[in-house]
């Protein structure tokens, strides 16, 4: 569930809108996430263009980028690439060598690094820093 905080944060930046998409939640479903999970909600209601910024760092408008790109051959070349399992979905473009994932089996989000942190989450020595995607946005978001 989305909390109040990362709502009312959302609705301060003008990003949240109470009617979700239609389309979106098609996407959301092709994907494999269920659409009444936080991470659902999130990206039904929130958007600010085909990204979000914060801390220097940008992440995906996931339903944008599953609409309006070749999103399954990102997520194809990402898996094979690092050799992540087919539940890890990327949330960012992996720049500068590490990037957020988000395991849609768990609901857990992780950040990897190219080299050993990749190495040690699969082999079960690194676990992901956040336990469900709306711990999370407070975090990215640095949602008091």
């Amino acid at each position: 569930m989305i909390s109040t905080k990362v709502v009312d944060y959302c609705k301060q930046q003008g990003w949240w809108f109470d009617d979700a998409s239609a389309d979106y939640e098609m996407e959301l479903k092709r994907i494999g996430i269920d659409p009444l999970s936080d991470f659902g909600q999130f990206y039904l209601h929130a958007e600010d263009g085909p990204t979000f910024m914060s801390q220097g760092k940008e992440i995906y408008q996931i339903c944008w980028f599953s609409k309006n790109t070749n999103f399954d051959l990102a997520l194809k070349r990402t898996h094979e690439t690092l050799g992540l399992p087919d539940n890890y979905i990327p949330l960012d473009s992996f720049e500068g060598e590490s990037g957020f994932f988000y395991d849609k089996n768990s609901g857990h989000v992780v950040e990897l690094s190219l080299g050993s942190a990749i190495t040690n989450f699969l082999n079960g020595r690194l676990s992901p820093q956040w336990r469900n995607f709306n711990d999370f946005l407070e975090f990215y978001f640095k949602v008091p």
